[in-house]
């Protein structure tokens, strides 16, 4: 229960603003005097002002939210020019057919990663070096531009990953005792969740798909392979704002010892 409660502190951001969009959909309506997109930048900036005010992030995670932002919407700019996928073309706040509060939805990607490295307090064993992921990284990301000109190379970079992070394990606190999980795991359930909440805004029709524009669907789980590649690039930057740490051999011996009282006080 606490580690739920945890991740969901983790994601406030993401959630909060999933929830604007959802309610948007429902209850927001056209003689409001705004439009619906200029609205959700509008409550995407509020978001992330509190986050700050409130003590929520820091200034430093702050630089690698906006980070994520760039990258975001340099990506939705190419992405919907070659049609991949579509916004209402309504409102003043965008940037050709890109609403502002686009690279907003990628900046939440960036606040959970930074803030759940701060409440876990993320340890990594058999970590790689940092160098070979930001290589990896810029070549997934070269390939959601490439691959609409060239052969697609997800699945090499798939397996590239695989081979990179395949004997990292993370180690994360809850309370005073620690637990681990493979890497890849944590990746790919981080994805999935990323796909249940692009469900939610495809639903909500913030963004559309082409399939989906004579009728909405659930969004192909082939976009798991994509949200898993986008980890890589979101744990790459990350990584530089908060360097990946190993885990101390004599914390662990500390979390075992605490882990039997525990359980003799039980």
């Amino acid at each position: 229960m606490v580690f739920g409660l945890k991740q969901a502190w983790a994601c406030v951001f993401g959630a909060v603003l999933l929830a604007v969009i959802f309610a948007a959909r429902l209850w927001y309506t056209s003689d409001v005097g705004l439009a619906r997109n200029d609205f959700l930048t509008v409550a995407a900036v509020v978001i992330q002002v509190l986050m700050v005010a409130c003590r929520l992030e820091t200034f430093r995670e702050l630089r690698v939210i906006v980070l994520f932002h760039i990258v975001g919407t340099v990506m939705e700019l190419f992405k919907t020019d070659v049609g991949s996928w579509a916004y209402e073309a309504d409102g003043f706040l965008r940037i050709g057919g890109v609403p502002l509060f686009s690279g907003f939805m990628y900046a939440a990607v960036g606040s959970y990663m930074v803030r759940v490295y701060r409440l876990f307090d993320l340890r990594f064993t058999r970590y790689p070096r940092r160098w070979l992921t930001a290589l990896v990284a810029a070549a997934i990301y070269a390939n959601f531009f490439g691959h609409h000109f060239v052969w697609d190379f997800r699945w090499v970079l798939l397996a590239t990953v695989a081979v990179l992070f395949g004997r990292c394990v993370m180690h994360f606190r809850v309370f005073r005792s620690r637990f681990r999980m493979p890497l890849l795991v944590a990746f790919l359930l981080v994805a999935l969740f990323i796909w249940f909440a692009e469900n939610i805004g495809t639903w909500s029709r913030a963004w559309l798909y082409p399939s989906q524009l004579d009728g909405w669907h659930m969004v192909s789980p082939d976009k798991l392979v994509a949200w898993f590649l986008l980890m890589i690039i979101s744990v790459v930057l990350v990584a530089w704002v908060y360097k990946p740490l190993p885990l101390d051999e004599a914390e662990v011996r500390l979390s075992a010892k605490l882990s039997v009282l525990d359980s003799t006080l039980d």
